[in-house]
């Protein structure tokens, strides 16, 4: 083997090998002998007899389920008559007596091959005939397996005026036969040569400039081969081998983009970079409708379209570029956060990718200009391609603006996931670049509190409070609590030393769970790490970041210190670091929340106004749709509210997108705001300034149309071919690099990224599904297979985590399978997870995109994707596969979000109706709201009524045009019957969140059933 062979080179053969292995298990090409029927055992290349397909009560699913043909759609060159050669290839199985067999324990015996021509004319006048029978028949024959019969069917049909050939293999042996046990075609194959055909145009896509909708040939229950004579083939699986990215397509050089150039000197690489895309425009743009006249109407306006959208991008940089010159403070920190993000990265990586830099310089000038609040600006990128990193920057640069123009507190970004369940990897990422930012602060002696992160998830995973006593009856937790503190770690390893030390503490005196390093070198020099995740130490100390999952926007409607997300708190407790403090209650007669505190407040340090958030960071934009979706478009409108009547700056929006499919419409539903989103696209498919397909392979995907069998056999089957395969690697390294094709100095590496295995499903019952049958129906002795889901537990997560990125030494105690749900395919990054294993198609194809992108991150991936084949989507999604990936973005369907539902507008009432008294009326009115009494006497001082009422809300929702008369009905009926029970004197009602037909939304997910809805 050549010294010079890479690791990524003996990855990508591996792959190959460990596919071959699939393959041949699957069809049996190795078998000769079998102690079971093959029926039960095979799942790929089997035709069932037509009979069986004809009497089944499953109608046409059974012909997809377990077909009785094969074969191939093609569309000829010139009209009929047609003449063209057909080459089947097949075995069968047959049975021998145990009592007279020389292999009693394996009496299945498999035949040699048949490998039979057949020559195919076809008069399109003609009602065409069978084809090859004889020939077939008596082949079968001469293999031992008299009785099988099988013929090829050429059917002609019509589509568009154009003729169409559909070629079949057809197995029709009688479904029992007196002399064979198996009437099973095994290993089939088709192959048409001879026929000059033209493509087929894919119809599920619209025609673009920019995109080949050419379609070769239709496979019929398989995939196609295109053979070198210009025929075609079958394949069982359909293969694709996507190309990772490269991230500089200039022919200039490459600027010097590293953290510390551009912390040194950031401008002459800035000025090289927005250079070079000028150069861009003009080469690849300039010109390009001149370039192709042939484009028909539409298209040459899609293009004119494109074409304007890249020079905005264009003219967005040099607006950037230009701030960046001549605004000394966005210039230092933006230099500022390129340290802080070389902290975080600890040496894996040293440099920005350039549509990174491209973002940061498009989006940077919302700092100084309050206009560009009105844009939403969505960060599209493939997964895996660093988006996280690149909000994170824009994340840093925000929060050291804030704090070197006086924001000395309060809450910079507000970043939210829909997940219910946030990735830890997510959480320490964040945590190490404000880490970075928070190190580059004290060395730069910027004022201010330290830049610190908070974690706003839900009583589900870390606490809403801590009380002195619990009790039994409530969900609230105390300092004895079980598990406490240990199980509310969020952290893998600490963000500012990187030690692994790090231990959980309630701290009695300042009544904080703190996360501590015990590492005596660590830079920070306090004991606690600035990280937070009890929900009233956020609202106390309003961290620099809230990191957060979605429903906990549900909070400002039912929770008075969310006030601090949203705008300033209303004091700061004279108590040294007790924070801040809101409206008092009972329990809190200061405002201060720490229990039993009766300090004083004083003045808040810094201007009101500077309070709200800067950004809200919006991650997986695509995922909020249908019932979640409108629903978080009336807490998004009440949030920009609240902000405003607290006297902020509205806060920008940043988002990041799998899919452009319908971006506009639904970020004008979300936010009330344009769309805009980058990186542009260029004018080739795949490829624009910022990144083009390179000559690496990214992952290896394969289809399989399981026929005959479960989908969890083959899943079993799939899983424990893979681990042979790995084991016979770690019993003889040498054996098998030989037999791949590999150099054996790469084993161990082989088997460190190649020996784990991922199995995924849509819904946690496949997960607990496959994770039972795997435990009993896999003959890999010594199998460690752990779950990866919304209900895995914070401690099991983080174990997981941690034994996944530091696997033991033996392989044999390592995990080999993860069975995991979409809790994996958000934000979950191991560079050891090459290697899954889809339970059928998942339900959206930006769950797809996304899911298929945790394997292959660092070197070459393999993904096989069972087919649920009984299902209409999978199988044509199969028949169209090679389509699906390559095009995988433009098969992304268009998000279902609207705001204009009755339905969804009584389910959020009641939480804008709290909300506004919480966070806006009870601290006017200087006391406290807190009962009917007083609430009504506020009202009746203030003189507000109802319609008052109704006209701010239908404002703050948007719903005042002519065609969202029926919504404010339904508002002026809503509160029509609140004012009623608000001044009813015989009313039984206590307390004012009880006055509305419903409580406030304890999370955005309240809703009864997720269905669709439209506008």
């Amino acid at each position: 083997m050549s010294d010079s062979q890479t690791f990524t080179d003996a990855a990508t053969r591996f792959t190959a090998w460990l596919d071959r292995q699939v393959t041949v298990a699957g069809r049996g090409d190795d078998t000769d002998r079998l102690a079971v029927a093959p029926a039960s055992t095979f799942w790929m290349g089997r035709l069932a007899t037509e009979e069986e397909v004809m009497n089944s009560a499953l109608g046409q699913r059974a012909e997809r389920l377990e077909p009785c043909a094969i074969g191939l759609r093609l569309r000829p060159a010139a009209a009929g008559p047609w003449h063209f050669n057909v080459r089947v290839q097949a075995r069968a199985w047959t049975y021998e007596d145990p009592k007279t067999s020389p292999d009693p324990n394996r009496p299945w015996v498999r035949s040699a091959g048949i490998d039979v021509p057949v020559t195919v004319d076809i008069n399109p006048a003609l009602t065409p005939l069978p084809f090859g029978a004889e020939a077939l028949r008596n082949a079968f024959a001469r293999v031992g397996a008299t009785g099988l019969a099988a013929e090829i069917r050429v059917d002609v049909e019509t589509w568009n005026g154009a003729p169409e050939l559909v070629v079949q293999l057809v197995n029709n042996s009688p479904a029992q036969h007196a002399q064979l046990e198996d009437t099973h075609l095994y290993e089939t194959a088709l192959q048409v040569t001879g026929l000059a055909t033209v493509p087929f145009e894919l119809e599920a896509l619209p025609d673009s400039f920019r995109y080949d909708r050419e379609v070769p040939a239709y496979g019929i229950n398989v995939g196609v081969a295109l053979l070198g004579d210009g025929g075609f083939g079958t394949t069982d699986t359909v293969e694709v081998t996507t190309r990772r990215p490269e991230y500089w397509t200039s022919d200039e050089p490459a600027p010097d983009l590293t953290f510390a150039t551009l912390s040194r000197d950031p401008l002459p690489s800035l000025e090289a970079l927005v250079q070079a895309l000028s150069n861009y425009y003009s080469d690849r743009w300039g010109s390009l409708l001149d370039d192709h006249p042939e484009w028909d109407q539409p298209m040459r306006a899609e293009a004119d379209d494109a074409r304007r959208t890249a020079a905005l991008e264009l003219e967005r940089l040099q607006r950037g570029l230009e701030l960046l010159s001549t605004d000394e403070t966005v210039r230092r920190a933006f230099q500022l956060m390129n340290d802080a993000i070389a902290h975080s990265a600890a040496g894996k990586y040293d440099s920005w990718r350039p549509f990174q830099v491209g973002f940061l310089l498009g989006a940077i000038t919302f700092l100084v200009d309050d206009g560009e609040a009105a844009v939403v600006d969505t960060v599209w990128f493939a997964t895996g391609g660093g988006k996280t990193e690149t909000y994170l920057g824009l994340l840093v640069t925000a929060a050291l603006h804030d704090r070197m123009t006086g924001k000395t507190s309060g809450v910079t970004a507000w970043s939210r996931f829909p997940l219910r369940l946030l990735s830890l990897q997510q959480t320490q990422r964040f945590a190490d670049a404000l880490a970075g930012a928070e190190l580059v602060r004290r060395r730069e002696r910027i004022k201010g509190a330290p830049i610190s992160l908070g974690f706003l998830v839900g009583s589900s995973s870390t606490p809403n409070r801590i009380v002195k006593m619990a009790r039994p009856e409530t969900a609230d937790l105390d300092p004895d609590s079980p598990g406490m503190p240990d199980r509310f770690q969020i952290l893998m390893h600490c963000p500012f030393c990187r030690s692994s030390k790090v231990e959980m503490h309630f701290d009695r005196l300042l009544w904080r769970l703190t996360h501590r390093c015990s590492n005596p070198d660590c830079p920070l020099p306090e004991p606690a790490l600035p990280v937070y995740v009890v929900d009233s130490e956020l609202y106390r100390y309003l961290p620099t970041v809230v990191l957060g999952t979605l429903d906990k926007a549900a909070s400002v409607g039912m929770q008075a210190a969310m006030r601090g997300l949203v705008g300033p708190p209303i004091a700061l407790c004279n108590e040294a670091q007790h924070g801040y403090t809101y409206t008092p209650r009972s329990a809190t007669p200061t405002g201060c929340l720490v229990p039993d505190c009766n300090a004083g407040v004083r003045p808040l340090p810094m201007p009101a106004n500077r309070y709200a958030p800067t950004l809200r960071l919006q991650d997986e934009l695509h995922l909020l749709r249908d019932s979640l979706g409108a629903v978080d478009s009336h807490y998004e409108s009440l949030l920009d509210h609240l902000q405003h009547e607290l006297g902020n700056r509205p806060a920008k929006i940043v988002a990041s997108s799998a899919t452009l499919t319908g971006h506009d419409h639904q970020v004008e539903v979300l936010y009330r705001r344009s769309g805009r989103v980058f990186p542009t696209q260029g004018p080739e498919a795949g490829g624009s300034f910022w990144t083009r397909a390179g000559e690496m392979p990214l992952r290896r995907f394969v289809a399989v149309a399981p026929r005959g069998v479960t989908l969890d056999h083959v899943s079993d089957r799939t899983l424990d071919v893979l681990q042979i395969a790995v084991r016979r690697l770690a019993r003889d390294p040498g054996a098998i690099c030989a037999e791949a094709g590999v150099d054996p100095v790469h084993a161990e590496q082989l088997l460190s990224y190649y020996g784990t295995d991922v199995v995924y499903g849509s819904t946690l019952y496949d997960v607990e599904a496959a994770t039972r049958s795997l435990t009993s129906n896999t003959s890999s002795q010594g199998l460690q297979a752990v779950q990866l889901t919304g209900g895995t537990d914070f401690d099991e997560v983080r174990a997981i985590l941690e034994r996944l990125e530091h696997p033991e030494g033996d392989f044999y105690e390592r995990i080999h399978i993860v069975a995991a749900s979409s809790m994996l395919s958000h934000g979950v990054d191991v560079a050891r997870l090459n290697v899954m294993v889809m339970l059928g198609l998942p339900l959206s194809t930006a769950e797809f995109i996304q899911t298929t992108a945790r394997v292959g991150r660092t070197f070459p991936g393999l993904v096989y994707v069972l087919h649920k084949i009984g299902r209409e989507r999978d199988a044509a999604i199969f028949r169209q596969f090679n389509q699906y990936v390559t095009h995988g973005d433009r098969f992304v369907e268009a998000v279902p979000v609207t705001r204009r539902s009755r339905r969804v507008l009584r389910l959020t009432m009641p939480g804008i109706v709290e909300a506004r008294r919480l966070a806006v009326m009870e601290p006017a009115s200087r006391g406290r709201l807190t009962t009917i009494t007083a609430l009504r006497r506020y009202f009746d001082d203030a003189g507000i009524g109802a319609a008052d009422q109704t006209t701010a809300i239908a404002s703050l929702l948007g719903f005042d045009g002519p065609i969202d008369e029926t919504l404010r009905e339904e508002i002026s009926r809503w509160l029509d019957n609140w004012f009623a029970n608000l001044n009813d004197p015989a009313g039984t009602r206590t307390w004012p969140n009880e006055l509305g037909a419903s409580a406030p939304m304890t999370s955005l997910r309240d809703v009864e059933v997720s269905v669709p809805i439209h506008d």
